[in-house]
């Protein structure tokens, strides 16, 4: 049986307050959720002090030149997040039309998912489809995975390091990373190159290439050949990878089938290994727990059902 404080609380809470303190976590401060909102900070101070007065708990820590969260915020961050997202499925719950089907897909990505296939199936769904929207936000894979979670978006289009024992998934498609390096480089001209020669070399890296990330095949592929011993530039980025490559920041590595136009127009090198490249899974995932609208639940379908009929040998993107 809820205590009567329990009883009161969702009546006597200013809703907005928790608005408020998502983006103040999000923005990583104060002064920034400030900006975000067009707000002045002695608002959104007060509005978080308001907001922990009701809970009853120390939300932020808040000291010059630091930010950070406390368990109890933690919690509460979640729980906002999973409320913003059933939320923000209102307007595509309530949008049916006799005959046609309505509504928007928000789709969480990471950066540069190139997929043939899926680009054919989006335009066939668009064309099926005209009255359906679509949004695309790109973030690092964890965020796509979070996000997903925190039922803050329709699907996700990411790298997995571990199966999510919390979400569907499902391979959209295969890649294989290999390193290059960009025409200011010294091996770009060269005749021939070994492994050897790339011993010691700067390097820059995708931040998913750390140790338990996504990419950290490629972190181990780098300690054998026996590059720097630190990266020289780091993104979650592929175009700024790619950028940094380019520019002879240092060399990286680059899904092949991205880098092949690349490649044929005499702006990258592709460097050794060429043999037993490091194999990558980019995967849709969803969120069994949403209450998917109808143009979600159709989508998510018609995917599934197409994929189904193409071996994921003719999914794997070589070159």
């Amino acid at each position: 049986m809820q205590q009567p404080y329990q009883q009161r609380f969702p009546w006597n809470l200013d809703w907005n307050l928790l608005r408020t303190f998502m983006v103040v976590v999000e923005q990583r401060g104060i002064s920034k959720a400030a900006d975000f909102l067009g707000l002045k900070q002695p608002t959104i101070s007060a509005a978080l002090k308001r907001l922990e007065d009701h809970t009853g708990q120390t939300l932020v820590i808040r000291k010059p030149n630091e930010f950070s969260i406390t368990r109890a915020g933690q919690v509460l961050y979640t729980e906002c997040a999973k409320i913003f997202g059933t939320v923000s499925q209102l307007p595509s719950l309530l949008d049916h039309a006799e005959g046609e089907l309505r509504g928007h897909l928000s789709i969480s990505t990471t950066s540069h998912v190139i997929c043939p296939h899926f680009d054919d199936f989006l335009n066939r769904f668009a064309q099926t489809h005209p009255n359906v929207t679509y949004s695309f936000a790109v973030s690092e894979s964890n965020e796509v995975q979070t996000i997903v979670a925190q039922n803050r978006a329709s699907f996700g289009l990411c790298l997995l390091a571990q199966m999510p024992e919390n979400l569907d998934t499902l391979i959209l498609y295969r890649e294989f990373f290999a390193f290059y390096c960009g025409a200011r480089h010294r091996l770009f001209e060269a005749d021939h190159i070994t492994p050897k020669d790339l011993e010691g070399e700067a390097f820059v890296a995708f931040q998913t290439e750390a140790e338990g990330g996504p990419l950290e095949a490629m972190s181990r592929l780098r300690a054998r050949l026996g590059l720097a011993n630190t990266w020289r530039g780091v993104s979650s980025s592929l175009n700024e990878i790619r950028r940094m490559i380019m520019a002879n920041v240092g060399i990286g590595a680059l899904p092949v089938h991205v880098a092949a136009p690349d490649v044929s127009a005499g702006h990258l090198r592709q460097l050794p290994p060429y043999e037993d490249l490091p194999m990558v899974d980019i995967f849709l995932i969803s969120n069994p727990a949403r209450r998917m609208s109808d143009v979600e639940s159709t989508f998510l379908s018609a995917l599934e059902a197409e994929l189904a009929t193409i071996d994921l040998a003719d999914r794997t993107y070589v070159e």
